[in-house]
């Protein structure tokens, strides 16, 4: 798939559309995917980033349509600020798993508390769905059903959106980049449990919330899961010898990365350790911390 333009409808499947938002960087890639799902009475899932020309791009898309639901995958400011204005002008309920904190574990709550934010991406602490739905839930249009599933890992209360043996997996999955999975939203452990899962489920195509889509899709999990593998499998040789600090793992365990990405990377760093804590294979000197 070349890249697309930003702002100009892009047809990629049968009934589903692609607008590209205008919010290219390392962490989205060429920007935001929008999605518009049917004709005539469409579904917008990922409505993007706060921006007004975005807004005007999906209308237009959408020209002579009724926009009749938006569905958000998950709560990062690149994904669902837009989703309020957009709702406000079409009249379109917002669906979501609930609000930016909900879904995280116990652990993962009081990392919050503790300001262990994560990192990144940017959180949207004002989102509310209207409509909160819930995995295994279906959402049906006109001509189109979706069938919502809880994909934590990226983010605690992330949603995937199946259609007609594809998936819409939001920032789960990407072919251009590993997926980062940043405390306190983001948690290893699910990450993986989370690949496992949609291996079973098998679509034959993902739609990625940036980035082309993807058709080898259970070569690309099992690299996903083999990446997050050997990352832990470097930690642990890392910390064989000494106790180190996250930032020395991090600039070791990542050597193979540019220096400007590695603040990114000890997200991922502090993820895997948390996990290896909650496993008992390492141990903290006093409690977890990003320092």
């Amino acid at each position: 798939m070349q890249r697309p333009i930003p702002g100009i409808s892009t047809l990629i499947d049968d009934r589903v559309r692609l607008v590209l938002a205008p919010n290219p960087g390392p962490m989205t890639h060429w920007g935001t995917n929008t999605y518009v799902v049917g004709e005539g009475r469409v579904a917008i899932i990922d409505p993007g980033p706060e921006n007004s020309d975005h807004l005007k791009s999906v209308l237009a898309a959408t020209e002579g349509e009724t926009i009749s639901h938006i569905l958000v995958t998950h709560a990062h400011a690149d994904h669902s600020p837009l989703a309020r204005r957009l709702s406000k002008v079409t009249g379109a309920p917002v669906l979501g798993f609930g609000t930016a904190s909900e879904g995280r574990s116990e652990l993962m709550s009081q990392l919050a508390i503790d300001d262990l934010a994560g990192g990144g991406e940017g959180v949207d602490t004002e989102f509310r769905p209207d409509i909160k739905i819930q995995d295994c839930d279906t959402v049906t249009g006109e001509n189109w059903t979706l069938k919502a599933f809880h994909t934590p890992g990226h983010f605690a209360g992330h949603l995937s959106f199946a259609f007609e043996g594809s998936l819409f997996c939001g920032d789960h999955i990407m072919d251009w980049s590993s997926t980062l999975v940043s405390p306190p939203d983001g948690d290893i452990a699910t990450f993986m449990s989370t690949c496992e899962r949609l291996r079973t489920l098998g679509p034959s195509r993902l739609y990625s919330g940036h980035g082309a889509p993807i058709d080898e899709v259970d070569a690309r999990l099992k690299w996903l899961i083999a990446h997050r593998k050997s990352r832990e499998a470097s930690i642990l040789q890392e910390l064989s010898d000494e106790p180190m600090s996250l930032s020395d793992i991090t600039r070791k365990a990542y050597a193979d990365v540019p220096p400007e990405v590695l603040a990114l990377a000890s997200r991922n760093v502090f993820a895997h350790l948390i996990d290896l804590v909650e496993r008992n294979l390492v141990a903290v000197e006093t409690k977890l911390s990003t320092k």
